[in-house]
């Protein structure tokens, strides 16, 4: 007698935790290659306390994070790249049943998604010498500036392409020392929370990134003026969107990073790593001090 399947239960990715939406309510994620009224699993449904939680658990890790040695942080990334390459043919397998991906490409998604984060990972360690500096000044002194992390920031991940986008968002917001939380749309809602696993199980310490699936319609206008956040990454071509984000950016003094959507080519292309994309959630801190006789 054959096993009935066990089917995988995606839940919130809460401060190292896994936790069911504290509503109880769920979303329906159908089959994107054909019409069917069984849906082929059930997504927890986050909820605006849900985002609360999130962005307090994000903000009490910022302190553990920001000052954890950049070298250290770049081996944590680097190690979510080991994994994320030894789990990727259930990332493939994922991308293909839930996003409707061709095999070929949820391969090619993998193997990018990998590469982007070993890219970002190397950058953890030379963010002082590309945007620190010793400055001339007139008289006995020193004068350094020196990046710090913005603080805690809410990223606003693309539906497609599921892996590879949210790589894309994620890795420059961590590099710098901030900690996130990522606001994740139903259809890539499985590769994030599997995303998550992931960063649960390569020393990531709870807190750093935090998942909060559901609706982004319900969802966005409440973690946009969350005053618990320092900055938002948002990808959005929707103009209505756009205006509402960055307003609320603008009225609550937040760091504001929007790219516009685009196709799922688009973020394999090497557009779609940019180091400037660190330096938005970068603040550039000056320091004095006398010269010794």
């Amino acid at each position: 007698m054959t096993a009935p399947p066990v089917h995988k239960t995606f839940k919130l990715y809460i401060n190292g935790k896994f936790p069911r939406s504290e509503s109880g309510r769920t979303l329906p994620l159908f089959d994107p290659k054909q019409k069917s009224e069984i849906p082929l699993t059930q997504i927890a449904r986050g909820s605006r306390k849900d985002v609360r939680d999130a962005a307090q658990a994000a903000r009490k890790a910022f302190a553990g994070w920001s000052a954890a040695v950049p070298l250290l942080r770049g081996q944590i990334l680097h190690r979510m790249a080991e994994l994320l390459d030894s789990r990727g043919r259930e990332f493939e397998e994922y991308l293909t049943f839930y996003c409707g991906a061709t095999p070929a490409r949820a391969e090619a998604e993998v193997e990018a998604a990998a590469d982007r984060l070993l890219w970002y990972a190397g950058w953890c360690d030379k963010l002082a010498q590309l945007y620190g500096t010793v400055n001339p000044v007139v008289g006995p002194y020193f004068n350094f500036s020196m990046p710090e992390p913005t603080g805690v920031v809410c990223a606003f991940a693309p539906p497609k392409p599921a892996l590879l986008g949210l790589v894309s968002l994620l890795a420059p917001i961590l590099v710098p020392g901030n900690t996130v939380v990522c606001v994740v749309p139903l259809e890539a809602a499985p590769i994030a929370v599997t995303l998550a696993e992931v960063c649960a199980t390569s020393d990531l310490p709870a807190g750093v990134l935090n998942i909060v699936t559901g609706d982004p319609d319900e969802l966005m206008p409440h973690a946009s003026v969350h005053r618990e956040f320092d900055g938002n990454f948002l990808v959005s071509s929707q103009a209505e969107v756009v205006r509402d984000i960055e307003a609320a950016a603008a009225n609550h003094v937040k760091r504001q990073l929007t790219v516009p959507a685009h196709a799922p080519a688009w973020w394999h292309k090497s557009d779609a790593q940019d180091v400037r994309w660190m330096q938005a959630f970068l603040e550039i801190k000056t320091a004095w001090h006398t010269m010794g006789q």
